[in-house]
Protein backbone atom coordinates (compact mmCIF):
# COMPACT_ATOMS: atom_id res chain seq x y z
CA UNK A 1 0.00 0.00 0.00
CA UNK A 2 1.32 3.63 -1.06
CA UNK A 3 1.03 6.41 0.62
CA UNK A 4 -0.64 9.15 -1.27
CA UNK A 5 0.95 12.63 -1.14
CA UNK A 6 -1.52 15.85 -1.46
CA UNK A 7 -1.97 16.61 -5.21
CA UNK A 8 -0.09 20.78 -6.34
CA UNK A 9 -3.50 21.06 -7.01
CA UNK A 10 -5.29 20.87 -3.44
CA UNK A 11 -2.43 22.76 -2.46
CA UNK A 12 -3.36 25.66 -4.59
CA UNK A 13 -7.04 25.36 -3.45
CA UNK A 14 -6.61 26.08 0.25
CA UNK A 15 -4.29 29.08 -0.81
CA UNK A 16 -6.87 30.18 -2.98
CA UNK A 17 -9.21 29.90 -0.17
CA UNK A 18 -6.29 31.44 2.66
CA UNK A 19 -6.08 34.48 0.04
CA UNK A 20 -9.78 34.99 -0.14
CA UNK A 21 -9.87 35.03 3.52
CA UNK A 22 -7.56 37.50 3.97
CA UNK A 23 -8.62 39.80 1.21
CA UNK A 24 -12.32 39.45 2.65
CA UNK A 25 -10.83 40.66 6.50
CA UNK A 26 -9.52 43.26 4.59
CA UNK A 27 -12.19 44.40 2.82
CA UNK A 28 -14.04 44.05 5.96
CA UNK A 29 -11.38 46.43 8.00
CA UNK A 30 -11.41 48.84 5.31
CA UNK A 31 -14.85 49.36 5.21
CA UNK A 32 -14.72 50.44 9.15
CA UNK A 33 -12.34 52.95 8.68
CA UNK A 34 -13.49 56.61 9.10
CA UNK A 35 -14.07 58.48 5.66
CA UNK A 36 -12.35 61.49 4.36
CA UNK A 37 -9.10 61.35 5.91
CA UNK A 38 -10.72 63.65 9.55
CA UNK A 39 -8.25 64.25 12.02
CA UNK A 40 -9.62 63.09 15.62
CA UNK A 41 -7.51 65.63 17.40
CA UNK A 42 -9.90 67.54 19.59
CA UNK A 43 -7.28 70.05 21.28
CA UNK A 44 -7.46 72.27 18.28
CA UNK A 45 -10.69 73.27 19.19
CA UNK A 46 -10.28 76.86 20.22
CA UNK A 47 -7.33 76.92 19.29
CA UNK A 48 -7.70 80.73 16.96
CA UNK A 49 -10.02 78.40 14.44
CA UNK A 50 -13.69 77.61 14.12
CA UNK A 51 -14.42 73.88 14.05
CA UNK A 52 -16.44 71.07 13.21
CA UNK A 53 -16.78 68.45 15.26
CA UNK A 54 -18.44 65.00 14.05
CA UNK A 55 -19.47 62.52 17.35
CA UNK A 56 -18.35 59.14 14.85
CA UNK A 57 -19.11 55.63 16.72
CA UNK A 58 -18.14 52.99 13.63
CA UNK A 59 -21.62 50.61 14.86
CA UNK A 60 -24.21 53.25 13.62
CA UNK A 61 -25.00 54.76 10.36
CA UNK A 62 -25.89 58.15 11.14
CA UNK A 63 -22.36 58.96 11.91
CA UNK A 64 -21.11 57.34 8.54
CA UNK A 65 -23.74 59.84 6.34
CA UNK A 66 -22.93 62.88 7.68
CA UNK A 67 -19.08 62.17 6.99
CA UNK A 68 -20.67 61.72 3.46
CA UNK A 69 -22.50 65.18 3.79
CA UNK A 70 -18.65 66.77 5.61
CA UNK A 71 -16.76 65.28 2.54
CA UNK A 72 -19.02 67.19 0.15
CA UNK A 73 -18.92 70.31 1.97
CA UNK A 74 -15.06 70.87 3.19
CA UNK A 75 -13.36 71.90 0.39
CA UNK A 76 -15.89 75.04 0.74
CA UNK A 77 -14.70 75.71 4.31
CA UNK A 78 -11.29 74.20 4.79
CA UNK A 79 -9.52 77.58 4.44
CA UNK A 80 -11.46 78.79 7.36
CA UNK A 81 -12.30 76.31 10.18
CA UNK A 82 -11.23 72.82 11.32
CA UNK A 83 -12.81 69.97 10.11
CA UNK A 84 -12.32 67.26 13.17
CA UNK A 85 -13.85 63.86 14.31
CA UNK A 86 -14.72 62.83 18.05
CA UNK A 87 -14.33 59.12 17.18
CA UNK A 88 -16.04 57.55 19.87
CA UNK A 89 -14.08 54.23 19.44
CA UNK A 90 -11.43 55.68 21.57
CA UNK A 91 -11.30 57.53 25.29
CA UNK A 92 -10.75 60.67 24.02
CA UNK A 93 -14.14 60.50 22.21
CA UNK A 94 -15.91 59.08 24.26
CA UNK A 95 -15.12 61.24 26.91
CA UNK A 96 -15.74 64.40 25.00
CA UNK A 97 -18.97 63.19 23.22
CA UNK A 98 -20.40 62.47 27.05
CA UNK A 99 -18.91 65.49 28.21
CA UNK A 100 -21.21 67.42 25.51
CA UNK A 101 -24.28 64.98 25.61
CA UNK A 102 -24.45 64.05 22.35
CA UNK A 103 -24.78 60.43 20.35
CA UNK A 104 -23.41 59.54 16.61
CA UNK A 105 -24.21 61.95 13.93
CA UNK A 106 -24.16 64.92 15.82
CA UNK A 107 -22.10 68.04 14.49
CA UNK A 108 -20.90 70.54 16.80
CA UNK A 109 -19.87 73.69 15.91
CA UNK A 110 -17.38 75.57 17.85
CA UNK A 111 -16.07 79.57 17.37
CA UNK A 112 -12.11 80.53 17.60
CA UNK A 113 -12.03 80.28 20.79
CA UNK A 114 -13.65 77.00 21.59
CA UNK A 115 -17.01 78.41 22.67
CA UNK A 116 -19.87 75.95 21.44
CA UNK A 117 -21.76 77.48 18.56
CA UNK A 118 -24.76 75.17 18.46
CA UNK A 119 -25.57 71.66 17.43
CA UNK A 120 -27.04 69.62 14.79
CA UNK A 121 -28.13 66.13 15.30
CA UNK A 122 -27.58 64.31 12.15
CA UNK A 123 -28.15 66.66 9.52
CA UNK A 124 -30.10 65.40 6.47
CA UNK A 125 -28.01 66.43 3.75
CA UNK A 126 -24.97 68.45 2.31
CA UNK A 127 -27.53 71.34 2.21
CA UNK A 128 -28.53 71.58 5.44
CA UNK A 129 -25.04 71.30 6.95
CA UNK A 130 -24.00 73.79 5.13
CA UNK A 131 -26.71 76.05 6.54
CA UNK A 132 -25.27 75.32 9.98
CA UNK A 133 -22.10 75.86 9.21
CA UNK A 134 -22.59 79.45 7.64
CA UNK A 135 -24.84 79.79 10.95
CA UNK A 136 -22.13 79.73 13.15
CA UNK A 137 -19.25 81.20 11.33
CA UNK A 138 -21.87 84.44 11.38
CA UNK A 139 -22.69 84.11 14.97
CA UNK A 140 -26.54 83.48 14.11
CA UNK A 141 -26.73 79.74 14.28
CA UNK A 142 -30.00 78.54 16.10
CA UNK A 143 -29.60 77.06 19.46
CA UNK A 144 -26.89 78.55 20.78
Amino acid sequence: MSKSSPSPLSRGGKLLIAMVIIAAAGAVIWSQLPRGGYSTDLSVIGQGRPALVLAYDQVYVGGTEVMDHMNRVRASYADRMEFVVADMGTAEGRNFVQRHEVRDGAVLLFDADGVRQGTINQPRSPEELQRAIDGALSGSMPGR
